[in-house]
């Protein structure tokens, strides 16, 4: 665990020094970080990529879930209140899914749209008024709807607005492929990171080994 945490902190400072972000001279600035919670597997893991970070340095913090998705809320407050308690410095936003479990192909452009608009407003929309990124770093481990955000964040990019540069982790269930979100982001991320070097035949990312 610990040493997933030190390399996540080390990738962050490569990110600011790649995207040429000026930084204060003082080690002690904080950095904001927004974290996509997926749901069950995918939660968990983002949890414990961010469980063991000095949260007074990398605040504030937003976790992102999908609507309906009560329980990965409440391991987001769960974890906040064993960092800090009622001090924490954490939002939580909801966004619609980009495709419901058994949804229909057909239907599933109006709500990935939904959910590309909702991103928009939270990610583009929010950046172009307060001239301000959404945040630092948007950490991101699938599924679909983790897509939007990248394309909002992309939106931004196109707009020369603010925007948070990317890390993608794929799931440790991924062993010998890569899964449909991974396939789609990985030339669009800072940091494409897989956690079984089978996962990644081309060699087109970085492998660490077990990060969660």
């Amino acid at each position: 665990m610990d040493g997933a945490i030190y390399f996540l902190r080390f990738l962050f400072v490569l990110l600011m020094l790649a995207t040429g972000r000026k930084r204060k001279s003082t080690a002690a600035r904080t950095k904001s970080l927004a974290v996509f919670l997926g749901s069950g597997g995918h939660t968990s893991e983002a949890l414990s990529l961010i469980s063991a970070l000095d949260f007074t340095r990398y605040q504030p913090r937003t976790y992102i879930i999908s609507e309906g998705d009560t329980l990965s809320s409440r391991k987001a407050q769960e974890l906040e209140y064993s960092k800090g308690g009622q001090d924490s410095s954490y939002s939580i936003i909801v966004i619609p899914r980009a495709r419901r479990v058994h949804q229909s192909f057909l239907t599933t452009p109006f709500t990935a749209l939904l959910s590309l608009w909702t991103c928009l407003h939270h990610i583009t929309f929010t950046s172009a008024l307060l001239r301000r990124a959404f945040a630092d770093v948007l950490l991101l481990n699938g599924p679909g709807t983790c897509c939007m955000l990248a394309a909002a964040v992309y939106v931004n990019k196109f707009l020369n607005l603010p925007f948070p540069a990317m890390i993608y982790v794929e799931s440790f269930a991924r062993v010998n492929s890569l899964s449909l979100s991974a396939k789609i982001l990985r030339p669009l991320v800072d940091r494409f990171i897989v956690q079984w070097p089978a996962a990644l035949k081309d060699r087109r990312g970085e492998c660490h080994g077990w990060l969660v």
